[in-house]
């Protein structure tokens, strides 16, 4: 029996699946393992502590310094991770390796080629990623041809629950929105303006902040200010970013993330108006990955 190791990794947690003769052998959570946030050994680490034990519970796995044999072989590891630049993938690789024994293919990549090819598979199309932060690339259903860079939340992340939690503060403290949301919204979370600079300027992680609200634009998305206030996100989403991408107008455009999947009745109305074509939305790309390893088992045998 082979074995199939996939991972999505963000900066709070690494999604697991472990693919036998293509169904799932089991589904594991462990801390996210971005390279930029962790160190090498900070990674092997969680690798021996938190993937490992439930690895071996599950089937018996063996590890780097176990002997390996027919029945239980990890045969392939495919690792998709936030701050997976060139750079960071021999880090990454050689943590994996320090307690994985891996006979085949090790690839680690970027979490950006993780969305493309749970999202296209292995057609042509446009992967975009809607959550805290925002991305999107043109894929040739090999590799990605063309990435806009996203910028972050301060210069970019259009459409991405930080910035969306943003405009919704900005127009509350400059009344641009109707007296019964800004009400609303101070009843919820009584901040006050001074409170509100000091998390965003001066504390750390403000777009985990700004994505905080969230919520409160999903509970009040029945408002026409709200729903109008979403839409236009989303709009400058897909103009700064999905219009710089050849055929963006024929392509599929696929979405990954909790922003994609609990907007959707907005995000689709904004892609017809705009005349693109709509692909998958899924909520995490170990889902469509998962599906994909499947396919391509079953293409096999």
């Amino acid at each position: 029996m082979t074995y199939t190791l996939l991972a999505d990794s963000g900066s709070t947690k690494t999604d697991w699946a472990l693919i036998t003769d293509g169904t799932v052998a089991a589904r594991i959570r462990t801390k996210g393992m971005n390279p930029f946030q962790m160190s090498e050994d900070e990674i092997a680490n969680e690798v021996e502590t938190a993937l490992l034990p439930q690895l071996q519970s599950a089937c018996g796995i063996g590890t780097a310094s176990s002997k390996q044999d027919d029945a239980c072989t990890l045969c392939n590891l495919h690792f998709y991770g936030a701050g997976c630049t060139p750079e960071k993938i021999p880090v990454v690789e050689r943590a994996l390796r320090r307690h994985l024994h891996v006979t085949g293919v090790c690839e680690v990549a970027s979490d950006m080629l993780g969305a493309a090819r749970a999202l296209c598979g292995d057609q042509p199309g446009i992967a975009c990623i809607l959550g805290t932060g925002s991305n999107s690339c043109a894929y040739d259903g090999k590799k990605i041809v063309k990435n806009v860079p996203a910028l972050g939340f301060i210069l970019g992340d259009e459409g991405s629950g930080a910035v969306l939690g943003k405009t919704l503060v900005a127009d509350i403290l400059k009344s641009q929105l109707p007296q019964t949301i800004i009400q609303r919204f101070n009843d919820k979370y009584h901040l006050t303006a001074a409170d509100i600079i000091d998390r965003v300027y001066r504390q750390p992680k403000p777009n985990t902040f700004l994505a905080s609200f969230v919520p409160f634009l999903q509970e009040n998305l029945s408002e026409p200010a709200i729903y109008a206030l979403v839409k236009e996100g989303f709009r400058r989403f897909l103009c700064r970013n999905v219009k710089q991408y050849d055929g963006w107008n024929q392509l599929p455009i696929g979405f990954n993330g909790s922003i994609a999947l609990i907007y959707r009745q907005p995000l689709e109305e904004v892609m017809r108006e705009e005349g693109m074509k709509i692909g998958k939305i899924i909520q995490a790309p170990i889902d469509g990955l998962i599906e994909q390893e499947a396919a391509q088992w079953n293409g096999k045998h």
